[in-house]
Parts: structure tokens; C-alpha cells; sequence
């Protein structure tokens, strides 16, 4: 059998799990190549603990390189910016070409601050979602520790890490309580979300309750369905006219596909993500394959203001497996397996500083046999011990 070249786009949980499982079951008989142009693998669900002080990027990072050398997978720290999905080969930074016979998209998002005016830490909020960001939001929260007021966190119209932005909320109220700054930096929760603990995905079991259990212990107040037209140094200006003020803000922004994946429109919606069927693989290039965040959901259904479809670590790792699977079972002539992403089992937890929920279910999307959501301390545990 000739030997076959796969390459694989992005080395953070979709990645590096296909990559690793693909080189475990073909060993040397087969190349794999990953391309990455961060250096380190950035543990991203520990970035809402940073703006607090509370990790330093040693904690929550580990250099690439010496992890996929380990495991006999070829290690390229470029940027790829141009993929012919025709002559199968990705041309990276710095005009070289790498021929392969199976690609996987596993590329983390571009993060969209310009669909909102005023929007992102160039501009006039915070943002969780690189380390650069996270850690401009310490820079921030030290700033704003001096002269408190009212906070504002959130998702703009579009987003869909929903559950970074609610940890975060949490987080900060914990911190507020810990230097007894509740009274003078009242929280609000804004979002696109049709009700509280929506997430993107219609809800979850019993998470509205609970949720709204948490913000009125929290005092927290909630506006949904929020359209934000723009953010001014102080205020969020919603688009039904409301104006709300605040001293720190932090709100997610819209995802697209990176640059050079959302060139790719045979095979990527508008914003750049990549469609693919049960098997994760393109209709068009059955020999390109996408996991993780790289990947189209639909929304499970159209709510009034647009909510994207969140893909966490675990979803992602899973998509992976199966992307992994398939390609082995491509070179060895044998058959493939789907796996749509909604049927996927789901686990997730939400941190609240000291506190809260483990919510897990048979499928991530609707219709599910069960979901089920466990409040209390030892949801932040498992928090950590998941990092």
C-alpha cells in the first residue's frame, strides 16, 4: 500500500486528537503532519480564571513540538494561508506547499469584533477567548478594582460560546463578593439568547431554573433577546434603544472561520465554516474532513435574535475521533462510521468560583432521553480537575 499523507489544520482539542489517534492505528506506515500557528496548546476553558489573576500562561499551556515529536507526528508551527482543495496541497506562511491525501480543518475560530462597533479590547470590552485577550482583561479588572461600577458580560448577536460568557459572569460576582464590591458594581447579563440558559442549543433540561436560581442569588439582572447596536467607552447601546452603563464590560463576539478555510466556499457557509455530512467529511472533497469548532451547526431553531451553536472541548474531541476513524478506515478499505454532532453525547461544567453545575445528557441537541444538572462546590472541583 502506497504510503499516505494526511495533514491536519490546528493543534488544539480537534487536532491534536485526530492526529495522535490517526498515528496510534497507522504508525509509520503513514505520514501525518499537523500545522499550527500558535506553538504552545492553549488550554481555553481556563482563560475566564485569567482576567482575575488567577493563572498565569504557564499554567495552562504546554509547547506542541516535544508532544507530537513523541508520538511520531510531523510538527509545522506555520500558518497556512492558502488550501487547493483541487491539487490537494496547503501552501503555508512562507510559500511552501505540502501535498496530502487526507485533510482535516480543525482551525480554531477568527474571532469577529468588527460585526459590532465598539466591540473587542481594541475597543471598549473585554475578551476571554486567545491569551492576549484574557490577559488584557486582567490588565483591566486591576484598573477597574480602583474605581468600581457597573459590570456588563454577555454574547453579541450571533455568538455562541454562551458557556464561557456565564462562567465568567459567575466568576466575577465571586470576585465582587470577595473584596464586598457587590454594592457598587451591580451585575447585568446581557445577551442574544431567546431565554437564560438557552446556550445556543434550545436549552437544557432543567438549566433555565437553575440558572435563574443563580442569578437571583447572585443579583444578578438578565436581558435576553438583546441586539446590541453598539458599544460606546461606557455603555452597551441595544438596538430596542436601552441604554446600559458600565465601568468593565466582557461579551463574546460572533465566530467565523479562519481566513484561509472561509476562502474555501465550495465546501464553508458565509462565515466560513466547513459543511460536512455524518461522517465529517466534505460532499464535495470526500477526502477533507473537518472537526471541532471548524465545523457548521445549525441552530436546532430560529430564535429572534441570532444565536450561534457552541463546540466545546469535549464535542470537538469527539467530532476528532470519529474524523480519525474514518480516514483510517478509508486507507484500509473499510467502512466508515457516522456520528452526527447533535447526537453526541454532552458534558460540560460551569464554574462559578466556588460553585456550579455539571450538566451532562445522552445527546448534545434535542431529542434527548435524558439531561441532567448537578448544582453545588463539586462542580467547581470538577472543574479543576478537568484542567
Amino acid at each position: 500500500m502506497a504510503k499516505k499523507r494526511i495533514v491536519v489544520l490546528g493543534g488544539s482539542f480537534a487536532g491534536m486528537t485526530a492526529a495522535i489517534e490517526m498515528k496510534n492505528k497507522l504508525g509509520d506506515r503513514h505520514e501525518v503532519t499537523v500545522f499550527s500557528k500558535a506553538k504552545d496548546f492553549l488550554f481555553m476553558p481556563s482563560l475566564i480564571w485569567v482576567p482575575f489573576g488567577l493563572r498565569k500562561r504557564e499554567d495552562i499551556t504546554f509547547p506542541l513540538a516535544p508532544v507530537f515529536e513523541k508520538k511520531g507526528v510531523a510538527f509545522k508551527n506555520l500558518e497556512v494561508a492558502r488550501i487547493d482543495l483541487r491539487e490537494r496541497f496547503v501552501e503555508d506562511e512562507t510559500g511552501a506547499k505540502t501535498p496530502y491525501d487526507y485533510l482535516v480543518i480543525a482551525t480554531g475560530p477568527k474571532l469577529d469584533y468588527a460585526d459590532v462597533k465598539g466591540l473587542g479590547p481594541a475597543a471598549h470590552t473585554q475578551s476571554i477567548f486567545s491569551w492576549a485577550d484574557a490577559d488584557k482583561a486582567r490588565e483591566a479588572f486591576e484598573r477597574f478594582l480602583t474605581d468600581p461600577g457597573p459590570v456588563v458580560v454577555g454574547g453579541v448577536q450571533g455568538a455562541s460560546c454562551f458557556g464561557a460568557a456565564y462562567e465568567f459572569l459567575f466568576n466575577m460576582a465571586h470576585q465582587l463578593k470577595k473584596r464586598n464590591l457587590e454594592s457598587r458594581a451591580p451585575l447585568t447579563y446581557v445577551t442574544s439568547e431567546p431565554f437564560l440558559a438557552h446556550f445556543g442549543i434550545g436549552g437544557f433540561g432543567s438549566g433555565t431554573k437553575m440558572t435563574e436560581m443563580f442569578f437571583k442569588h447572585l443579583n444578578i439582572d438578565a436581558v435576553t433577546n438583546a441586539k446590541v447596536r453598539e458599544f460606546t467607552k461606557n455603555e452597551v447601546h441595544l438596538e430596542n434603544g436601552q441604554v446600559i452603563p458600565f465601568k468593565y464590560a466582557m461579551f463574546a463576539p460572533r465566530f467565523l472561520g479562519v481566513d484561509a478555510v472561509r476562502a474555501l466556499t465550495v465546501i464553508t457557509t458565509q462565515a466560513g465554516f466547513v459543511k460536512v455530512n455524518a461522517q465529517y467529511q466534505t460532499e464535495a472533497y470526500p477526502e477533507v474532513y473537518a472537526a471541532g469548532v471548524a465545523v457548521q451547526l445549525d441552530p436546532p431553531q430560529k430564535t429572534p435574535v441570532p444565536c450561534g451553536v457552541p463546540k466545546t472541548g469535549y464535542l470537538s474531541e469527539e467530532m476528532a475521533r470519529v474524523v480519525a476513524h474514518n480516514i483510517v478506515a478509508s486507507i484500509m478499505g473499510e467502512p466508515l462510521v457516522g456520528l452526527p454532532a447533535g447526537s453526541i453525547d454532552a458534558k460540560c461544567v460551569l464554574d462559578a468560583g466556588n460553585n456550579g453545575i455539571i450538566m451532562t445528557s445522552d445527546h448534545f441537541l434535542e431529542p434527548r432521553e435524558h439531561a441532567w444538572l448537578i448544582p453545588g462546590p463539586e462542580a467547581h472541583r470538577a472543574r479543576l480537575a478537568f484542567e
